[in-house]
């Protein structure tokens, strides 16, 4: 995942929309969003190569998504996990605050570059791993980016897409945050920022909605945790070399009665597609 913007309210009936880009070689191997075979509780999509992925949510009622931080100068371990384990780990630990501690700590240091969101709807945090810095931060609510620097770094595609979503929040969600999502016009060079991959590479980085024959947007996914329905919904527009439109996949995740009031649950409900 290479540019995520959401809108995070703790408390309220919709505590988090979000909406991502995955930017990947087209000839990774991928499975669409879907639950997964052999963990059926984890529902995402699904990095063939590695394992893990790149936004995903278990059925318990948490999330999670990481990208990766562009920096050639950041050195990286030798056998070096994946850093779409980091969504699966997050994901299915019994005490995410513990692990994400932990992470901070030190383990983090054993991946290349990355950013972490991963919360359970009350709390959300964002765990940061770059050239000097591992550092654990709650997110506060409100509308926040993340592409491959920090948190609301604000590279012009990362302004572009929040501003999208906001827009989004106010007249039609989730079209108006589908569409900056799927801008493939480069930022002017006068704000690209320098992350030392050269001008032209930068250039190319630059559109929120990446179009190349060996590299590009791969997918577009938005999510909504809506408490008040009970469910999380996510759907997947997927997408080929040059921009190709491949197809999409929508699936309803029920949240379950412990994570919901009792006024709102419902013993009946199960996950459904």
């Amino acid at each position: 995942m290479c540019l995520i913007a959401f809108d995070f309210r703790p408390g309220s009936p919709v505590p988090l929309r979000l909406v991502a880009n995955r930017d990947e070689f087209h000839q990774r191997p991928t499975a669409p969003l879907q639950a997964w075979e052999g963990a059926p509780e984890i529902v995402g999509g699904r990095d063939l190569e590695a394992g893990g992925s790149w936004l995903a949510v278990h059925r318990r009622g948490r999330v999670a998504a990481v990208t990766n931080v562009r920096d050639p100068a950041l050195r990286v371990p030798a056998e070096a996990p994946s850093r779409g384990q980091l969504v699966r780990e997050a994901l299915e630990s019994h005490d995410l605050a513990g692990w994400l501690a932990r992470m901070a700590k030190g383990d983090g240091w054993r991946y290349a570059g990355f950013n972490l969101l991963a919360g359970d709807g009350r709390r959300l945090w964002h765990l940061h791993r770059s050239r000097e810095r591992l550092l654990l931060a709650e997110v506060r609510p409100g509308i926040h980016g993340l592409s491959n620097a920090s948190l609301d770094t604000p590279w012009p595609k990362l302004i572009a897409v929040r501003q999208g979503l906001l827009t989004a929040l106010r007249r039609k969600w989730p079209d108006d945050a589908l569409k900056a999502m799927s801008d493939d016009t480069p930022a002017d060079d006068a704000h690209l920022p320098d992350t030392g991959v050269g001008l032209d590479l930068e250039r190319r980085l630059s559109a929120p909605f990446i179009v190349g024959e060996q590299y590009g947007t791969r997918a577009t996914t938005w999510l909504e945790w809506n408490d008040e329905a009970g469910a999380i919904v996510m759907e997947e527009h997927r997408y080929g070399p040059g921009g190709m439109a491949l197809g999409k996949a929508r699936e309803r995740i029920a949240l379950p009665c412990t994570h919901l009031g009792v006024s709102s649950c419902h013993d009946s409900r199960g996950p459904s597609a």
